[in-house]
């Protein structure tokens, strides 16, 4: 009986058949020089001895992996697994497997990723960045320089011909404050995320672009910076506000989790929402809709996100090396819930796309 727990090599099948490695590779590869008679044998006896290819050696020959490498900051929440989800259907619909790779917001883990992903000869790599990616951009020149097709998706670095597929986080902040203003808020917070960050910078300028389109003077006191986009930061994002000598009336927040916070807070001091106090914010986490009341929250499409992305690269791959791939904005839709509803009369905006 073979040892099962022994990787079996085309070495190893080749000396007991009394073959050539090249013979064999040929007859397992279905080669026409090879007989059917010896495509059998070998056949039969890496059946029976559980061989298994070695894809990353196969792709190293040929110089193709069918693979796509994907980095992603991580899979916490409901956002990147739903890229995934977009990433891997259209992905394995053209017959390419996919590498997931986590940065878990570390500049250094994110560099050894895309070492990772170019030893292993992949078609092309989509990558969100990390929350600690700065100006140092080499790793991702060296995939650049190397042909290796490159897309951003959600969260890009300034890089000079870089493609990438985002959300139009301004559009989405500018619907969310639009509304809570329309629902009679004048005084509206921000809970603002890492200016470094495209996503995060986008949201805070659709927030001021809103206020000055209604005619609402910005204040910088109403800007408060989160540490991190969690619940704890929320509450003292909340905490900060209500010490306020002339509080608000109403917050958007750049992310979900900091939102539920608030929540809590408000809740602790009896504030009614949204009668006393309004709530959107950015991520239509699926706890969104558990929280009492539901809470007002932009869509990012994350699975129409990474759809997109994989259908660009294979584009990519099929063009002519001088093609310049586009840079894509999807629209972002804003999900009215009971946090920013005060009524049924009071006038709403909804984007349908």
């Amino acid at each position: 009986m073979p040892n099962t727990n022994k990787r079996i090599s085309i070495a190893e099948l080749a000396a007991q058949l009394g073959l050539s490695t090249s013979t064999v590779s040929r007859g397992l590869s279905d080669h026409p020089s090879i007989s059917e008679a010896t495509k059998a044998r070998v056949r039969q006896l890496a059946q029976e001895l559980n061989y298994l290819p070695n894809s990353l050696a196969a792709a190293l020959r040929k110089g193709r992996s069918n693979t796509v490498g994907v980095i992603v900051p991580h899979i916490n929440g409901y956002f990147f697994p739903a890229v995934m989800n977009g990433i891997e259907k259209i992905a394995s619909r053209a017959g390419f497997n996919v590498m997931m790779c986590q940065s878990n917001e570390d500049i250094r883990r994110e560099r050894q990723n895309v070492e990772a992903l170019l030893a292993s000869q992949v078609e092309g790599i989509l990558v969100s960045v990390s929350k600690g990616t700065d100006q140092d951009l080499n790793h991702f020149r060296q995939v650049q320089q190397q042909g290796t097709p490159l897309i951003f998706f959600d969260r890009m670095p300034d890089l000079p011909g870089s493609t990438a597929v985002v959300l139009d986080d301004h559009l989405g902040a500018y619907d969310a404050v639009t509304h809570l203003i329309r629902q009679g808020c004048r005084r509206i917070a921000h809970f603002a995320g890492p200016q470094h960050l495209n996503t995060s910078r986008n949201r805070l300028l659709g927030y001021q672009a809103a206020l000055e389109a209604h005619g609402l003077p910005f204040d910088e006191r109403l800007v408060y910076s989160l540490p991190r986009s969690n619940q704890e930061s929320g509450r003292d994002g909340m905490d900060y506000l209500m010490g306020l000598a002339d509080r608000p009336d109403a917050v958007f927040a750049a992310y979900a989790f900091p939102a539920v916070g608030a929540l809590e807070v408000l809740e602790s001091h009896g504030l009614r929402v949204p009668k006393d106090f309004a709530i959107a914010c950015f991520s239509n986490e699926p706890f969104t809709t558990m929280t009492h009341p539901r809470l007002t929250a932009v869509d990012q499409r994350g699975e129409q996100m990474g759809e997109t992305a994989v259908n660009l690269l294979l584009q990519i791959l099929k063009r002519t090396p001088n093609y310049s791939p586009p840079r894509i904005m999807l629209k972002p839709q804003l999900m009215l819930r009971e946090s920013s509803l005060f009524g049924q009369e009071a006038p709403v905006i909804q984007r349908e796309f």
